[in-house]
């Protein structure tokens, strides 16, 4: 069972059949390339580690994870994906827009 405290606005019921909907059917279309709005950062992270992060993109998780791997192997750098953002280690802008750029994506820098 979930936990309680993700049983928003349901508190009881009489009901002895009632099951509760956590809502996890809600997955999020894959948009198409050119639809993506995708932007570009350069963050530190823990130790002074220089990331390159890629945000706002609109995708079910294994697009997600397919758009990580090839940026990973374009950069030879490890990396990571998680709710529209992906994170690869290193300094990777110009590369990552490229090739975002090949594939018809919307996507430009951004920061200073």
């Amino acid at each position: 069972m979930k936990n309680k405290k993700q049983r928003e606005g349901v508190v009881y019921s009489t009901n002895p059949d009632f099951e509760f909907n956590f809502g996890d059917d809600l997955e999020v279309e894959t948009l198409a390339p050119q639809q993506q709005n995708l932007k570009i950062w350069l963050d530190r992270k823990g130790g002074n580690k220089v990331v390159s992060r890629v945000e706002g993109i609109i995708a079910k998780d294994d697009d997600l994870q397919a758009l990580r791997k090839k940026l990973q192997n374009l950069c030879g750098s490890g990396g990571t994906a998680k709710d529209g953002e992906i994170l690869l280690q290193g300094d990777h802008r110009d590369k990552i827009l490229a090739f975002l750029l090949k594939e018809g994506y919307k996507a430009k820098k951004a920061g200073g």
